[in-house]
């Protein structure tokens, strides 16, 4: 089975009504390329101060995720809305939340950031996901007329252990939807992705965010679909895009059973050196 998936790429600003207006046209251009599948961002309308967030935060029946629905029902596509904050029970803390909504605009699958970003790398690049953000509790894997697919957001990436249960759980694609900062993004964006995929044997569909989001929030961007070889079949250019590359599950497949690499790993413990 073949098809072609899209990874759209944003410069989401702290303007709910224009980003997701751009979302939405990124969109219609991927389904103008004959995308089965899109995949947006994280943050997809909304990239302001973490605490504002809440502000922002709607029940998965609310007007934005209802938006990104109708669209999908409207091009006839997969859609993985990358993430919005949806309300949780702390009204303080809502979840970082992507859907995945069918080409009839139904849920199919809702996923929870479970890694939440709390960092200090200097201006620009210090954040503290956890004190407006609730984390999720599952992981989560769907099945499709189009493949199976894992589900994580932005820095999931850097928990191998996540990817493996995704992947020993069926995963034959793994959506990535980010928000990298320039000094990360810059030294480790393309090298975490390609190690996903080439460890999980699985595609990668990495759509970030790109350039200035605020006075202060700068984001890499080079959005990214990678094939189970690790090679990168397409990358979004440093300003709003999209890109598309055709996926082939039988790649998936026929590496695995070339390459049966999950079948040998050997469960061990750590001794402390001593005979």
């Amino acid at each position: 089975m073949s098809y072609l998936a899209a990874v759209v790429q944003l410069s989401t600003s702290d303007d709910p009504t224009g980003s997701l207006q751009r979302a939405l046209n990124g969109i219609d251009q991927a389904a103008d390329r004959g995308a089965q599948l899109v995949a947006l961002p994280e943050n997809v309308h909304f990239m302001g101060a973490e605490n504002d967030k809440r502000d922002h935060a709607e029940p998965l029946e609310g007007p934005t995720f209802a938006a990104l629905s109708a669209k999908a029902k409207q091009r006839q596509v997969y859609l993985l809305a990358g993430s919005l904050p949806e309300t949780s029970p702390d009204p303080l803390r809502p979840y970082n939340t992507s859907v995945l909504f069918g080409p009839d605009g139904a849920r199919r699958a809702v996923y929870r950031k479970l890694h939440l970003f709390d960092v200090a790398l200097g201006p620009g690049a210090t954040h503290t996901e956890s004190a407006a953000t609730t984390p999720g509790e599952h992981a989560v894997v769907v099945e499709t007329p189009l493949g199976r697919w894992g589900l994580t957001i932005c820095y999931d990436l850097r928990f191998p252990d996540l990817f493996r249960a995704l992947r020993r759980a069926g995963a034959e694609m793994i959506f990535v939807p980010s928000a990298f900062t320039i000094p990360t993004g810059r030294d480790h964006w393309t090298t975490l992705l390609r190690a996903r995929a080439i460890e999980n044997q699985c595609y990668i569909v990495a759509p970030a965010q790109v350039g200035e989001n605020g006075p202060v929030r700068r984001t890499y961007g080079r959005s990214m679909i990678i094939d189970p070889w690790g090679t990168i079949l397409c990358t979004c250019p440093d300003r709003p895009a999209v890109a598309v590359a055709s996926i082939d599950l039988s790649a998936v497949h026929d590496l695995r059973r070339r390459l049966p690499c999950l079948e040998h790993e050997r469960r061990f413990q750590v001794s402390t050196g001593q005979a």
